[in-house]
Parts: C-alpha cells; sequence; structure tokens
C-alpha cells in the first residue's frame, strides 16, 4: 500500500485560483488534469511506497508549451516536477511540494536517425527500446539499455544518467549524448551544446544537464550518438558456490584482458524470485549455488566471440566457477536476459523494499557484499543483491518482510548511513545510475563536501533561483 507522505502543496489558494485559470490556456484540451485520478497516477514512480500528489498534471507537446508553463510557474513560484514513464527508483520524478507535474510522455517524437553522422534527435517522451529499434533499422546501435527499456524514456534516462547492463562496455546516458535542447526556469530555451563529437568551447553544459534530475532545466530535445551495431552475441551464465567468489571473479576477467560487453551479479535468492514471478523453471539451481554471472561478449563476426569467451575462463576456473552454460540460440539468450531484466519488478512484488544503488571499484565488489550481510545480521533486515557487476554498480534490495514500522521509516536509517559511509570508503559512491532524488538526498554528505554541496546549491541558484524546478530533489534541506 502506497503511503501519501508530507510534504504536500506548497500553493494558496489565490495562485490555486490563477493555475485554473491560466494553465488550460498553455496547452490543448485533454491535457490537463485537475481529478484525482490523474493525480494520483502521478503521485508516485516506482520508489518503495511513496506518494505525493501534485496538484495539477500538464502534458505538453512542444516546446513552445513547456516554456509557457515555466514561465507563468516561475512567475508564481509553482513548483513543476518533470515525468517520463516513472520507472525511476530514487523519487526523481515524486512531486514532493505539489504543483505541477509535467508529463513529457506527449514529446515521443523521433526526428531524426541520421545514418551519416551517426547521431539520432529525439524528444524526451521517446521510450528507450524504441530507439534503440530504430537506430537498429539503420544498422546502428544506441547502446544506453536499463533493465525497463521497454517503458522508460529517454528524458527519463537522462534526468538520471542511466545505465544498464553494457554499460561495462559502451557507458551510461552521459557518454551519448552531444547536445541538448532544454528550457529553464524562467521559460527561455536555450541549447546546452553541439551536434558534433568534439566540443571544446565553454563550459560544457550538455553534461551539467545530464543527471540533474530535473532541477536545472526541463530537457526538450536531446541529440545522441549511435555506434555500428554489432551483429553477434554470446552468452553465458557462470555459477559460483560462493558469491564472494562470484564478486571476485569480475576483476580477474579483466585482468585476462577481456572486455565483455555485459557483467551481471545475481544472488542465489534473486535468481529464484525473478523464477517465481515469470514463472520460469530454468536455468535449474544446484542446491549449493549462491550466486552466478551473466556474461556477454558482442562482435561484427561470429568467429569474433568464442576468443572472448576463452579469455575469460582462466579467471573463472581460479575462483571455483561451476559449469558455464552457454546460451546457443538467440531464443535461450533472450529468456537468460528476460529472467535478468525482471528481477527488479519480482523483488517489488515480493515485498516492498528500500534499493540502494551503489557503486564501487569492481575489485571492491567482495568487500561491499560482505558489509551488506553483515548490516542485515545486525539490523535483522533481508537483502537481495544483483546488478551490473562490470562496472561495480551492485543493487541492494532491503526488503521490508515483517519489519515494523519504526524500523522500516527510521532504525533502518542508520544501517542505510552506515553502508554508504562503507561504500565512499572503499572508493565509490552513493549513486551509479538511479540518481539521487528525494530517496538519498541526506546521505549527500557522506559522498560530497561541504564545498562540493556549497557549489552544486550555486549553481541550482543560478539556473533555478526561485527553486521552482523539481524542488527537494538531490541536495540535503539543511546546509552543512
Amino acid at each position: 500500500m502506497e503511503r501519501v507522505s508530507a510534504p504536500t502543496s506548497t500553493l494558496s489558494p489565490n495562485v490555486r485560483d490563477a493555475a485554473r485559470e491560466a494553465l488550460p490556456t498553455m496547452v490543448g484540451a485533454g491535457r490537463i488534469h485537475w481529478h484525482d485520478e490523474a493525480l494520483r497516477g502521478h503521485a508516485s514512480d516506482e520508489t518503495e511506497d511513496l506518494a505525493f500528489m501534485p496538484d495539477v498534471v500538464m502534458e505538453p507537446e512542444s516546446t513552445a508549451e513547456v516554456s509557457s508553463i515555466l514561465a507563468w510557474a516561475n512567475t508564481h513560484g509553482v513548483p513543476v516536477t518533470a515525468a517520463g514513464a516513472r520507472t525511476g527508483l530514487s523519487g526523481g520524478a515524486l512531486p514532493v511540494h505539489g504543483g505541477i507535474a509535467l508529463s513529457m510522455r506527449r514529446m515521443n517524437r523521433i526526428w531524426s536517425i541520421d545514418a551519416l553522422n551517426h547521431q539520432a534527435v529525439v524528444e524526451p517522451g521517446v521510450i528507450t527500446e524504441e530507439l534503440s529499434n530504430a537506430a537498429a533499422e539503420h544498422g546502428l546501435m544506441y547502446a544506453v539499455d536499463p533493465a525497463s527499456r521497454g517503458t522508460c524514456t529517454i528524458g527519463g534516462n537522462l534526468a538520471e544518467n542511466s545505465g544498464g547492463p553494457r554499460a561495462v562496455k559502451y557507458g551510461v546516458t552521459k557518454d551519448w549524448v552531444l547536445n541538448l535542447e532544454v528550457v529553464l526556469a524562467d521559460g527561455s530555451v536555450v541549447e546546452t551544446g553541439a551536434d558534433t563529437l568534439k566540443n571544446s568551447t565553454g563550459y560544457n553544459l550538455t553534461q551539467l544537464m545530464v543527471g540533474s534530475e530535473g532541477t536545472l532545466g526541463i530537457i526538450t530535445r536531446a541529440t545522441l550518438k549511435l555506434l555500428p551495431l554489432p551483429r553477434h552475441q554470446a552468452l553465458m551464465l557462470v555459477p559460483f558456490k560462493s558469491a564472494k567468489s562470484a564478486c571476485a571473479a569480475v576483476a580477474a576477467i579483466f585482468q585476462e584482458g577481456a572486455m565483455p560487453s555485459a557483467l551481471e551479479f545475481m544472488e542465489r535468492d534473486a535468481v529464484l524470485l525473478a523464477q517465481a514471478f515469470t514463472d520460469t523453471h530454468e536455468p535449474a539451481l544446484a542446491p549449493d549455488d549462491e550466486a552466478h554471472l551473466l556474461i556477454e561478449v558482442d562482435g561484427f563476426a561470429a568467429e569474433d566471440l568464442m576468443p572472448q569467451c576463452e579469455r575469460m575462463l582462466p579467471a573463472l576456473e581460479a575462483h571455483d566457477a561451476g559449469e558455464v552454460l552457454f546460451a546457443e540460440t538467440d531464443a535461450e539468450k533472450e529468456a537468460l536476459w528476460f529472467l535478468r531484466r525482471r528481477v527488479g519488478e519480482a523483488v517489488k512484488a515480493a515485498s516492498t523494499y528500500k534499493e540502494e544503488d551503489t557503486v564501487v571499484p569492481r575489485g571492491k565488489l567482495p568487500e561491499l557484499l560482505a558489509k551488506v550481510k553483515a548490516l542485515g545480521a545486525e539490523h535483522g533486515f533481508r537483502s537481495i543483491c544483483y546488478g551490473h557487476a562490470g562496472d561495480g554498480n551492485l543493487h541492494i534490495n532491503i526488503l521490508r518482510d515483517d519489519l515494523d514500522d519504526d524500523a522500516w521509516n527510521n532504525t533502518l536509517t542508520d544501517a542505510i548511513r552506515e553502508l554508504f559511509e562503507e561504500v565512499v570508503r572503499l572508493g565509490g559512491t552513493l549513486s551509479g545510475e538511479h540518481g539521487i532524488g528525494w530517496v538519498q538526498k541526506d546521505f549527500m554528505d557522506i559522498a560530497c563536501s561541504p564545498q562540493q554541496l556549497a557549489l552544486m546549491r550555486g549553481v541550482k541558484d543560478v539556473f533555478d533561483p526561485k527553486g521552482i524546478l523539481n524542488p527537494g530533489k538531490i541536495l540535503p534541506d539543511n546546509p552543512l
């Protein structure tokens, strides 16, 4: 059951009245919603059980409409929180101060696929997988592939700097962005860069916008980089009797000179939950298998694949891996990836949970996993861990199970803080791809110095002096 959490709307009765008069003139009929069903639909994303009701939902279809909405909101001090598919896991799209929930779902056009220059121009509401498919028709690849790629949007990916399994070889969203069209808080429209592969002209505003979670501006168009599409993949599922050994094998694989296109870690309970959720029974798990690595390599020729796989075998053998399962057919590959991509949904279906998107240097993964399990034993919680081990990104899911309200809402905070302190000690940070949003902002002091936070606040004040853009996100409420 979702819980509606304070703070609530900050709008005065006079501003509400002004909004009801002015806002309908800025979008077409049927694209502004005041009724409870629409408001509740935009009150939550995939983050825990949180919900915050906006005052109104608006669905612009153009940059000009976004500009008009922001100009009015800025004049009247009305919060604006942009949302896409609301698949986020850090509360980035939660309208925690009410105001306008700005749904970008209707701005969903792929303007162009430039096969000559390997670029795509898209609007923020484009589904990530739709862009990947459109690029593939031209023999090109858009490599960013979050687990929710079939539902998440380019705008959300840009806001949170999303990653996914292929990030280990191809990078995260920021690595694919050339230029952005952005509407600022006062309604003015700017481009942040240029449609070129190289750009050393002034400050890098493009990269500043990526990962800013809609706190600095609203992205209305993006020029994204594409690459030639590797046509062939090989996929291996590797069991381990020890989850620690599975984690240790990750760094060893790279020491052998291998470069997998994906390297995923799943502990036993993650696989079992996904199998139950999807009603599948393959692969069969041995009773003493504690964890698996899912390893993919890609290439432009089929004969390129096996040498890449063979290069990893000494590392796997040195860490007591079990028998390697090779996915022989496209159907077998799809089945394994389907299972991996449904783990998050499976965990959510099993229990309310808190997901910590930790990332450490991959050689530190065994230490991180050990700390997670030690904290669970100390504080009485169950965790399920999986993630993009190849780039050190471990998703730590803390299940509520039978924890009472006080333990879940209060006591557990101490354990999470201790976890993040260990992550930073290991050379890591709070989020690898989910963003900080609402749920992690009070831990920012662990990863960022007072000077860093002051700089971030200064940037926020320049772009959004009235603080209307996605307020309450990223930065702690109380300056240090």
